[in-house]
């Protein structure tokens, strides 16, 4: 984790609400979120699709240690890994999709390449 933004979160619950996001993230292959989400999101996104390409136990067994659905970890290790094994990193992409209607907060849209 970078750890650079907080937020308007403690330590515990940023966390949580990260695993989730890039377990939504791997699984939907795309989500909309708040641009300093998926600025947070991303790199971490981006270490559990290079676990997958290594496909040792012992990267799997991180994978599942951050990753919140056991089937998304599948799916990382046998679809999206593979798909990725020629690239040096670069498996994600953030678009900016303008401001929420509630609030105007930038929201964007990260999804994998």
């Amino acid at each position: 984790m970078t750890g650079a933004r907080k937020l308007g979160k403690t330590s515990d619950q940023r966390r949580a609400m990260l695993r989730q996001l890039v377990t939504d993230l791997l699984q939907h292959e795309k989500i909309t979120t708040t641009v300093t989400r998926a600025k947070e999101v991303r790199p971490i996104a981006e270490k559990m699709i290079t676990l997958g390409k290594k496909n040792t136990l012992a990267s799997r067994r991180l994978a599942l240690s951050y990753i919140t659905r056991e089937e998304t970890v599948v799916k990382v290790f046998s679809e999206i890994a593979p798909k990725y094994a020629e690239r040096n990193g670069g498996y994600t992409r953030i678009v900016r999709i303008g401001p929420r209607r509630g609030d105007a907060a930038e929201l964007a849209v990260i999804e994998l390449v």
